[in-house]
């Protein structure tokens, strides 16, 4: 026989806030520079 749970009302946890806020910090950033990089290599940006 197996246990019966209860099903929680949501299935994600509601904190109001993103769930990786560090992952997605670093995510944005290296993205930013991921085109800052693709600008000066495309000659768009002259430094």
């Amino acid at each position: 026989m197996t246990a019966r749970a209860k099903k929680p009302a949501t299935p994600v946890t509601k904190t109001g806030s993103p769930p990786y806020p560090f992952r997605t910090f670093w995510a944005l950033l290296l993205l930013g520079v991921n085109f800052f990089v693709a600008a000066i290599y495309a000659g768009y940006l002259n430094i």
